[in-house]
């Protein structure tokens, strides 16, 4: 949590694993990467269990870019395929039960603001649609009311792919899955529509399939969650597996559901806009 924590006693960097230094010298931390800067740089996740294809996995690679201050972030996420990816970035992680998420980072967010008074800590909730709008629902939209300052992302895709197949809140209506066979029987819950009710500063949606797109939205959310309040990232990452989508044909999925009904959508409050519009004068990332 703090570029300290990566550093070791003088002389015994050249004793530590070799993922270990790359990551210090040529990490992210402390300076600000950009998507053009990839192949020049140690990333925070360059490993991981998921599925090939995983449009998941290609998501949270380019969100943790992203970060303003990926040393002074911890992630929050709970059951689900996300968190086999977050687990093994080199960024606090911290796993919540699956309807706990957002109760968790408000303790943190706040407990973190008390510790360190002098320096900006940001918290980001990263869980999937069942997480965040189905057993998570409840702790999301009480943390969007009391106006608490983190990043909540909805790893949308649509089903429950960790557990077999059931459908979700999220799913279409009429989609047939496998724990589903007659298809969904109502409409997908409009969580940007409840977003904006509670009040919350920065709304977005998106699709993996704009990777630069996906890393300003990123660095906006956690900025304007920092000084503002929540913000929230909506983003369709298909589950490849259920949906039987072939594993080079992920993007090419992502770019036609977008077209289609998951066009990028940003909601800005006023005060959140004058906050951003401040920081790009500034020149810098809000550090």
């Amino acid at each position: 949590m703090a570029l300290r924590t990566l550093q070791v006693a003088p002389g015994f960097m050249r004793f530590m694993p070799k993922e270990y230094q790359d990551l210090v010298e040529n990490g992210p931390f402390g300076r600000q990467v950009k998507l053009s800067d990839v192949g020049t740089f140690k990333e925070i996740l360059e490993e991981h269990p998921m599925c090939e294809g995983c449009a998941m996995a290609f998501f949270i690679r380019l969100a943790l870019m992203g970060l303003p201050n990926p040393e002074h972030t911890i992630m929050v996420g709970t059951a689900g395929c996300g968190r086999m990816a977050l687990s093994q970035a080199a960024i606090p992680f911290v796993y919540g039960n699956y309807c706990d998420t957002n109760g968790v980072a408000t303790g943190l967010k706040r407990g973190l603001a008390i510790r360190f008074p002098e320096q900006d800590k940001d918290v980001v909730v990263m869980a999937g649609d069942g997480g965040i709008a189905d057993i998570g629902f409840s702790q999301v939209m009480h943390s969007w009311f009391r106006k608490e300052k983190f990043t909540t992302v909805m790893l949308d895709n649509e089903v429950y792919g960790n557990t077999g197949g059931q459908e979700s809140g999220m799913t279409c209506r009429g989609t047939m899955v496998k724990m589903a066979p007659r298809g969904k029987q109502f409409d997908k819950i409009d969580m940007l529509g409840l977003a904006r009710t509670a009040g919350v500063a920065y709304i977005a949606r998106l699709t993996p399939a704009n990777p630069s797109r996906v890393v300003s939205t990123i660095r906006k959310a956690v900025l304007v969650a920092r000084k503002i309040g929540p913000s929230y990232v909506q983003v369709y990452t298909s589950c490849n597996i259920e949906y039987s989508i072939p594993a080079d044909k992920v993007l090419d999925d992502a770019r036609q559901v977008e077209k289609e009904r998951y066009g990028y959508l940003e909601i800005v409050s006023e005060e959140a806009g004058a906050y951003l519009e401040s920081v790009a004068a500034e020149g810098g990332e809000g550090r």
